[in-house]
């Protein structure tokens, strides 16, 4: 293993814990505010950067992108996508101790089988140097923009039945696997940069889609399923897309293996353990806060 793909094992590492902690820190600031709405872009906006709560861990949430950024630049996509999978790993058990209350049957066993899978990759990586590859400008532009529609879709469909917060946080995820993907052809230099363009949409319009969400859903349902489409769709994009090799032979059954334990363990850890829990309280209207 070359020592760029140790530092961006790090690196990743690093990064899914913040951006995992500032869900929960995000989840809780919007839950507090009033309605947000796309419909209402601005004034949702201005909502929440007025709320130091949300502030802060958006700040937090920023700071695990740039060392994301800093991973990408070091090793291939579907590399360091599979170490932030573990991350909702780190978004259960956090949130969990903030709400003291114990990880049910299910979420235990998401942590368990994310972190066989994750210890599955790095046996994968043994003879590996990270390297990630380039894909075509037509196939990645495909690529993002089939992931586009299917959000436009999901979230067309929620909002003709009121919305859901299962919606926002898969149309959340959808949105985020773009940036994530522009993030890596960004760092790939050239005229490339030009998919800043397409990093800073997914991020925004996904960003806003999560904290609706918040509104309507738990941190783990809402962030978790976004973690898991925002690390599975660039997993695959790695592989379909950019060209990013498997290894023959054993290992690159391991590491198979590896992407299905971090993605099932998501998976499991994004469900709900008792889906007929009682409803949170739907946010207090603005006309209604003291």
């Amino acid at each position: 293993m070359s020592l760029n793909t140790v530092v961006a094992i790090i690196l990743a590492a690093g990064s899914t814990t913040l951006t995992n902690v500032a869900y929960l820190r995000e989840h809780d600031a919007a839950a507090a505010l009033p309605v947000l709405s796309m419909r209402r872009p601005i004034h949702s906006v201005k909502l929440l950067l007025e709320d130091r709560t949300w502030l802060f861990g958006f700040a937090m949430e920023t700071g695990g992108f740039l060392l994301y950024a800093a991973a990408l630049g070091l090793a291939a996509l579907a590399l360091v996508q599979s170490i932030t999978a573990g991350g909702i790993g780190v978004l259960a058990y956090v949130g969990a101790r903030m709400s003291n209350r114990k990880l049910g049957p299910r979420h235990r066993a998401g942590v368990i089988i994310s972190v066989l899978g994750l210890v599955a990759l790095g046996v994968s990586l043994m003879k590996s140097n990270g390297a990630g590859g380039e894909g075509s400008i037509a196939g990645i532009l495909a690529w993002l923009g089939g992931t586009a529609a299917l959000a436009l879709v999901v979230l067309a469909i929620a909002h003709r039945h009121g919305g859901s917060a299962v919606a926002e946080g898969i149309g959340g995820g959808l949105l985020f696997s773009i940036g994530d993907i522009s993030t890596k052809i960004v760092t790939q230099g050239g005229a490339r940069v030009a998919f800043l363009t397409t990093l800073i949409a997914g991020y925004a319009l996904g960003t806003i889609q999560l904290q609706i969400g918040y509104q309507r859903g738990a941190a783990l349902t809402v962030a978790g399923l976004a973690t898991l489409l925002t690390n599975a769709l660039p997993i695959a994009a790695g592989t379909i897309v950019l060209g990013e090799g498997v290894p023959a032979g054993a290992l690159g059954v391991v590491r198979i293996l590896a992407f299905v334990g971090v993605i099932g363990g998501s998976i499991l850890l994004a469900a709900p353990d008792d889906p007929r829990g009682a409803k949170r309280a739907p946010p207090v209207p603005a006309d209604a806060r003291s």
